[in-house]
């Protein structure tokens, strides 16, 4: 993976290559979460960085902590579900990554964004399709936003624990969405996704 990151950086003569993802598309509850990282190019390599989706829980948090300790630096910022609703998804995901990667110091010569959309900006960007799967920074990047999201959800857990956030993370297991009709949402479900996952007429009182 740090050879794909060393070839496009020596390449175009990058001198400093920064990766961003996006943790929480998909859920019914909670923010979306993007990280930038900038990882050193040259020198020790972290054992185990992968795409966060192949890792356990427990290996993220480890190579969390081991990311926070190496890289040259690490920004991540959340977008919650009321400007999810107003956005949509992808619109949100963009902006929480295009933020995250203006906030990261040296400012990158390139960043490699993954998946297939860009967004405006004024260093170059360059989308990589499954990038968490072969660019080192992205993999990095999943793994800070992934960590950063799952915490969340987890103090989320204690103000709403008949939902079992700390467990689905707000995406839509049958038992989350068994709770939903159970107890209605609360303020950090996310309205458009409940009205496709749970139908409009159904659970319109929902929205009341």
């Amino acid at each position: 993976m740090i050879n794909f990151d060393r070839n496009i950086a020596k390449s175009g003569f990058y001198e400093v290559l920064a990766g961003t993802d996006e943790a929480g598309r998909g859920p019914l509850a909670g923010p979306v979460v993007a990280a930038a990282v900038i990882m050193p190019l040259e020198g020790p390599v972290i054992p185990g960085i992968n795409d966060s989706k192949k890792l356990t829980e427990s290996e993220r948090e480890r190579l969390f902590d081991e990311i926070l300790k190496t890289a040259v630096s690490v920004a991540h910022v959340t977008i919650e579900n009321d400007e999810i609703d107003q956005l949509n998804i992808l619109r949100a995901s963009l902006k929480a990554m295009k933020a995250a990667c203006s906030e990261l110091t040296p400012s990158p010569s390139i960043i490699l964004a993954d998946g297939n959309r860009t967004f405006s900006c004024p260093i170059p960007v360059k989308t990589v399709v499954k990038g968490d799967a072969k660019s080192y920074n992205i993999a990095a990047a999943s793994i800070v936003a992934k960590v950063v999201r799952d915490n969340f959800m987890k103090d989320l857990h204690d103000l709403y624990p008949h939902y079992n956030w700390a467990q689905n993370k707000g995406y839509p297991t049958r038992e989350h969405i068994d709770a939903i009709r159970k107890y209605g949402r609360c303020e950090f479900h996310r309205k458009t996704f409940l009205v496709k996952a749970l139908g409009e007429t159904h659970h319109s009182s929902l929205f009341d």
